[in-house]
């Protein structure tokens, strides 16, 4: 990432947790907040005058929630990465965000710590989802929920397997750590893959190696 400052916006209707979150995230020297914001009814507009690198959104808000929220971002802003908020890891909300388009999830409960390595991570590119997530996303594409194209992929052996890893819910160090590989060359392998699959972030890469049977 070297000395590139991470630019945040937040999407939360409690005005107390919005604060906080801004100011969390401003104290880490590796970002800044461009934005705050209480729902989603003006989430075009909002993500263009914040220009994030990063959204963090809740799920729960009223007029326009966090699901719809993420579909308007990935139409709109595909490189942009979405980090939802939420209270239980097992949420069918939570499921239907990664369907929608988001990079990943932190759970409320979680520590500003693990918050700001969750920012971090999805800017990066590794935002593993948890195995009951992965089974999820599994389990829709075999009642054939998503539809299918015709694209023609072309993934090495090397890249199908590290996609296997990605599909179960392995994080990049995870995934580097089972193929006896340096954390680098796995990136690197995991940017082909993303450059192959025309996707963004793991949660995408999984849902489209799914319905491509990839894997």
């Amino acid at each position: 990432m070297g000395n590139t400052t991470i630019r945040v916006a937040v999407f939360d209707d409690n005005a107390y947790r919005r604060e906080s979150l801004c100011m969390l995230i401003n104290s880490s020297p590796k970002m800044t907040c461009t934005g705050a914001f209480f729902d989603c009814s003006n989430v075009i507009a909002d993500v263009r005058r914040s220009a994030p690198d990063v959204v963090l959104m809740d799920i729960d808000m009223p007029n326009v929630n966090g699901i719809e929220g993420v579909k308007l971002i990935r139409v709109n802003f595909p490189k942009v990465q979405v980090l939802m908020q939420t209270v239980f890891e097992d949420d069918d909300k939570i499921f239907a965000s990664i369907c929608a388009g988001a990079s990943g999830y932190i759970l409320k409960k979680s520590s500003p710590a693990q918050l700001l390595q969750a920012i971090e991570d999805v800017y990066n590119g590794d935002a593993a989802m948890t195995a009951s997530i992965a089974k999820k996303v599994l389990t829709a594409f075999q009642k054939n929920v998503f539809y299918e194209n015709d694209q023609e992929i072309s993934l090495t052996p090397r890249e199908r397997e590290m996609l296997g890893f990605l599909v179960k819910g392995y994080s990049h160090k995870m995934v580097a750590s089972a193929c006896g590989l340096s954390i680098h060359t796995v990136n690197t392998h995991i940017k082909k893959i993303y450059e192959k699959l025309q996707v963004n972030s793991v949660a995408e890469a999984v849902v489209k190696a799914l319905n491509k049977k990839l894997i």
